[in-house]
């Protein structure tokens, strides 16, 4: 008998379970790519020293030259290279002092995590600053004489 009992009350229960609304079988959205995100500080350039956000893919932020910034950084992603990689060491470099200037990037790239400090003391360090300079607020490459 308490198996008939069961039964009854299943049926009976039964169109009111299924006229509740059931959880949705579709995944759960995935957030928005939030972009690509550098904070730029820059240190003993002149006008352009402080702290700037860049953000990529919308362009948006504070940084001055922002689109121009972003383009920079869009045309020198390689496929398996480290845009803000230092220099290699032991690598072979001029002797040239470019000046003070010094920067330090923060923040996320190509999906990548980005910590890179730039500064000028030799010709490698240089070459390396002004292939960021619109991020580094258009440096002159050297000193005008």
């Amino acid at each position: 008998m308490p198996f008939r009992r069961l039964a009854l009350a299943a049926a009976a229960l039964a169109p009111a379970l299924l006229a509740l609304p059931t959880a949705s079988a579709a995944p759960l959205p995935l957030p928005e790519r939030a972009g690509d995100h550098l904070t730029v500080t820059v240190s003993d350039s002149g006008a352009f020293d402080g702290t700037h956000e860049l953000y990529c893919h919308p362009t948006r932020g504070n940084h001055p030259f922002a689109k121009e910034a972003c383009a920079e950084l869009d045309g020198q992603v390689r496929w398996g290279q480290e845009l803000f990689a230092p220099v290699p060491e032991g690598s072979t470099c001029t002797l040239i002092y470019g000046g003070p200037q010094r920067a330090h990037v923060t923040g996320t790239w190509a999906g990548q995590p980005v910590k890179a400090d730039f500064n000028r003391t030799n010709g490698c360090e240089i070459a390396r600053w002004n292939q960021f300079s619109t991020l580094f607020g258009k440096q002159e490459s050297s000193p005008k004489g």
